[in-house]
């Protein structure tokens, strides 16, 4: 992978899955090569959230996530997975049923809860197969506080096990 042209790469991926998708193919069963495989692997990115995020931006337009916010997003996992992990995965997944309700507040902010656990695991690429980072929930959660989720997870990354930075963050828009 070229470090200097893994945005164009990330870019160029996302518009030919998209271009797929809208032409009928949205099980992402032979979207992939090899090469791409390769180069989700040496950014921390799996298949299934590359998917889940075209699959996102094709199915709900505006209100789904661009593909700007998707190269942000793989962008804060690439950065953590290079600097944090070493290049490593840590073999760990978050199963669904070890995530907050989705009713689950802190102070009085419902769905924070299960974001911030959301967010440690797309940091660290625990993500399970059947979670999003950046579904309908978390995008209504961060339009409603005004927050890009690429911003999100730096913070969370730079508050490492202290949620009250992340909730701050949540309260002010400010880090």
């Amino acid at each position: 992978m070229n470090d200097l042209t893994w945005d164009t790469t990330f870019r160029e991926l996302f518009e030919r899955c998209a271009k797929l998708h809208a032409g009928g193919d949205t099980r992402a069963v032979s979207w992939f090569t090899e090469a791409d495989k390769t180069f989700l692997d040496d950014i921390g990115h799996t298949t299934q959230e590359f998917f889940d995020f075209v699959d996102d931006h094709c199915r709900y337009g505006a209100e789904g996530p661009t593909l700007e916010t998707s190269l942000l997003v793989a962008a804060v996992r690439r950065d953590y997975f290079r600097v944090v992990q070493k290049g490593q995965r840590s073999g760990k997944t978050v199963p669904p049923g070890d995530l907050p309700p989705k009713a689950a507040a802190v102070d009085g902010i419902p769905w924070l809860p299960r974001l911030i656990v959301k967010a440690r695991a797309k940091l660290k690429g625990e993500m399970d197969p059947d979670t999003m980072f950046g579904c309908g929930g978390d995008r209504a959660f961060f339009e409603q506080h005004k927050l890009h989720p690429a911003d999100f997870l730096r913070v969370t990354w730079a508050a490492g096990d202290d949620d009250q930075v992340i909730i701050d963050f949540a309260k002010t828009g400010k880090m």
